[in-house]
C-alpha cells in the first residue's frame, strides 16, 4: 500500500456552518457523516474537514494555533486560465479575501491566490506544463 497520500486536510474555522455555505459554493459537498462541530466536505479523492477551532486547538495540545501565515497553502489546478478565472470568482463572490487576482506568472502558467474566512490561503492555478487527468487530479510522470 502506497502511503504517499493525502486523504483528509482539516482546517480549523470559527465557525463550522459559515465554512460549511463557503466550501459548498465552491463545489465541496457536505457527508451525512458531519457532526455540528466538525463538518466533513466531500470533494475529488480528498475529503475537507472542517473543525471548530478551538476544538481543534484542544484536542491537539498546543495551545494557540496561527492561522493563515502563508507557509502552506492548498491548490486547485484547472485546465485553462478561464477555468481558473471562474473558480476565483466564485470564491471571491462567496466571501474569500482577494489576495491576488489571477494573472500570468513568471514560471509560464496562470494562478492568483485568496483566502479563505478563517485566513487560510488558496492558490488556483494553471500549469501548462501538468496534464489533468479525466478527474481532473495532476498526472505527473512517477519519480524513478
Amino acid at each position: 500500500m502506497n502511503s504517499a497520500r493525502i486523504t483528509l486536510v482539516t482546517l480549523g474555522v470559527a465557525d463550522v456552518a459559515r465554512s460549511v455555505a463557503f466550501y459548498a459554493a465552491l463545489g465541496w459537498k457536505k457527508s451525512s457523516d458531519s457532526v455540528e462541530r466538525t463538518a466533513f466536505m466531500i470533494g475529488e479523492g480528498v475529503v475537507l474537514a472542517l473543525w471548530n477551532r478551538d476544538d481543534m486547538i484542544a484536542d491537539g495540545g498546543e495551545g494557540e494555533l496561527a492561522s493563515g501565515s502563508g507557509s502552506m497553502a492548498l491548490a486547485v489546478n484547472f485546465d485553462g486560465p478561464e477555468a481558473v478565472d471562474a473558480f476565483y470568482g466564485r470564491a471571491v463572490e462567496a466571501g474569500a479575501d482577494p489576495v491576488k487576482p489571477p494573472s500570468k506568472v513568471f514560471w509560464g502558467g496562470y494562478s492568483g491566490n485568496f483566502r479563505d474566512l478563517d485566513g487560510h490561503l488558496w492558490e488556483v492555478a494553471h500549469n501548462p506544463f501538468w496534464r489533468l487527468d479525466e478527474a481532473g487530479r495532476v498526472d505527473l510522470a512517477e519519480a524513478s
